[in-house]
Order: C-alpha cells, then sequence, then structure tokens
C-alpha cells in the first residue's frame, strides 16, 4: 500500500489526471467489470480514439515507463481480485465489447471464459508486448491454451516466470 500511494502522488505531480486509469472489461462469464491501473499515459492519449501503443510511445510519460517496466501500473488490479473480477493468474481481461478474432475456432472460450481473468497469465508471460491485431491474435492462442490446460503446475510455472519477469525487468 504505501508504494501504490507513492505512486500515485508522483502520477499527479508529474502530469494532470486522474492516478488511476479505468476501462471496461469482459470477465468470468461475460460480465464486464472495470479493470484498474496506474495511469502510465498523459490523460489525453487517446483523445483521438483507443490506440495500440508502439514502442518508445510519445504518450508515455517519463514515469510511466519505470512503473511499466517494473509492472508497477498493475497493481490497483489487486482490487479487482479482492472484488473477485479477477484473479491472480488467467487469461487478460477483454476489452469490453471487442469480438473474439474470428478463425480461432475457439472463440466462444474466450469471449466468456471458465476462468476469471488474471494480473499475469500464460500469454503475458510468453509473449512479449503485443502492438497490433496480429499480436493480439498470437496473444489468444495464448489464452486459449491456458483455458484449455489449466492446472496448479501450469499457474506455478506462470508464477516463476512473472517472478522473473519483474526482478530482472524485463518485458515491454
Amino acid at each position: 500500500m504505501p508504494v501504490m500511494g507513492l505512486v500515485a502522488i508522483l502520477i499527479r505531480l508529474e502530469s494532470r489526471g486522474p492516478a488511476i486509469f479505468r476501462q471496461a472489461r469482459t470477465g468470468l462469464g461475460g460480465r464486464e467489470f472495470e479493470i484498474l491501473k496506474f495511469r502510465s499515459m498523459t490523460d489525453d492519449a487517446e483523445r483521438d480514439g483507443p490506440q495500440w501503443a508502439r514502442r518508445s510511445d510519445p504518450r508515455v510519460t517519463r514515469l510511466g515507463r519505470v512503473i511499466r517496466l517494473l509492472r508497477i501500473d498493475e497493481l490497483p488490479q489487486l482490487i479487482n481480485v479482492l472484488k473477485g473480477e479477477m484473479s491472480f493468474i488467467g487469461p487478460r481481461p477483454r476489452a469490453a465489447g471487442v469480438q473474439c478474432h474470428a478463425g480461432t475456432g475457439d472463440s466462444s472460450l474466450r469471449s466468456a471464459p471458465p476462468v476469471r481473468p488474471g494480473i499475469t497469465g500464460w500469454a503475458q508471460v510468453m509473449y512479449p508486448y503485443g502492438a497490433s491485431v496480429e499480436d493480439a491474435r498470437e496473444k489468444l492462442q495464448y489464452d486459449l491454451y491456458y483455458i484449455k490446460n489449466y492446472s496448479v503446475l501450469l499457474d506455478i510455472g506462470i508464477v516463476f516466470k512473472t517472478l522473473r519477469i519483474v526482478l530482472l525487468g524485463q518485458g515491454r
């Protein structure tokens, strides 16, 4: 909690706008919820509508680069976990109102997954940060793999991979 409080204050000092970014997502059984993240971009980053994040994206703030690298931007999702909307481990929460990619053969599993979405998961640890429709399709395959092969051993592997990524500052 002290880290979260400090990050919220630093975000507010660096740029105008709320410290927490909220976005509608779809979770267990297709139910919508509002995902929480620390805001890592400028307040007006999507004034022209949603956009894919790019490498060296100019919309990302200086502090945003650090909190993304260390995955601190994900900490507010612990509130989603406490509310029962998310789990620590699971498929990525799907943006509300977005249909699954055609041609996967398993889109019903992803559109209304039988498990809660997770803060971390197979797609997050196995595929780099995505910035295109093709990346999203690839990550979908990892999510479907997780849903079909869910096990305690798979979750333990994801925890260790997540710790390695966070502690070594890998990713994004």
